[in-house]
């Protein structure tokens, strides 16, 4: 549920942003519809320029905010063995796989993570944590980075912020419609919007945001087990299956990427009944079986 907190935060602040803004282009007429019913053309426009402008400033800001919020420090100019190898290997492979050359970056954390982030698929950036390097032998980071580069070169980030900005739409789209209906059926307000409207619609966007996010996380775990396909074919099932197993011995550690980030890391964590609906990853063991099926 933290995620799903900081989730809807962070959309309600660029939200904020972007009211105004529109509000400046004329757009504001459509919450203060004076009486008249809601012009359903003007609401899907207003929807989708709400919808995928919070999902798209996002993308664009990804690689800017992962280094921020995880502190990543990009290799400019390798400074030992270590981040040559790094910075090689995810050449090799980006040549592979027919994408351009990511930013290779290290962060200090002891998890065992790694994440691919960015708006283009020839501009992204892949990080990798300390506690990642230290703890796996060089062919399972090797599988770790192949898992991140087919993330980029398959466009996941991309697909899942389109996939975003659709559900975006569509919440804040059906949740002024309930709240139109309420004001004007229920409590009869004949005459612009009154309170039942916003209370209304504002809950009804929590309600169906918090709904919408079980697609979008179906969406993040169907990438993962592509994902590790792809990082099989750029290395080995046996190495990439390898990788796996390692995260899975230390998946009981806590989880240190930031919540904004989960998604685009590539560790998980084995969680049950209705949690699984809000799982960016599938479990561990899923994931290896299916790599080991495929």
């Amino acid at each position: 549920m933290k995620r799903i907190f900081l989730f809807l935060m962070t959309n309600l602040a660029i939200i904020v942003v972007l009211s105004i803004t529109l509000r400046l282009l004329g757009f504001e007429g459509i919450l203060d519809a004076q009486g008249v019913d809601l012009n359903i053309n003007q609401l899907a426009l207003f929807a989708a320029v709400f919808g995928f402008g919070g999902s798209f400033i996002s993308l664009l800001i990804s690689k800017w905010s992962a280094k921020r919020m995880t502190g990543a420090k990009v290799i400019e100019q390798p400074q030992n063995a270590t981040e040559q190898w790094l910075v090689d290997t995810v050449r090799r492979q980006a040549k592979t796989a027919g994408i351009g050359m990511p930013e290779v970056a290290m962060y200090d954390s002891p998890e065992l993570n790694a994440f691919a982030t960015g708006a283009n698929r020839n501009k992204a950036l892949v990080a990798v944590s300390t506690g990642l390097l230290n703890s796996m032998s060089k062919d399972e980071v090797e599988a770790v980075l192949a898992h991140e580069v087919s993330h980029v070169a398959n466009g996941d980030m991309i697909t899942l912020a389109l996939i975003q900005g659709v559900i975006n739409t569509f919440v804040i789209f059906l949740s002024r419609v309930i709240g139109h209906f309420v004001d004007r059926v229920i409590f009869k307000n004949e005459r612009g919007h009154g309170p039942a409207f916003w209370i209304t619609a504002i809950i009804a966007e929590l309600v169906l945001a918090v709904l919408a996010s079980i697609i979008v996380m179906w969406f993040s775990r169907k990438r993962e087990f592509r994902a590790d396909a792809g990082g099989a074919k750029l290395t080995s099932k046996a190495q990439m299956a390898s990788a796996l197993e390692a995260l899975r011995r230390h998946v009981e550690q806590p989880h240190q990427l930031p919540d904004q980030l989960v998604a685009f890391g590539i560790s998980g964590k084995k969680d049950g009944g209705m949690k699984r609906w809000f799982m960016s990853h599938p479990p561990l063991e899923e994931r290896i079986q299916a790599l080991r099926n495929g």
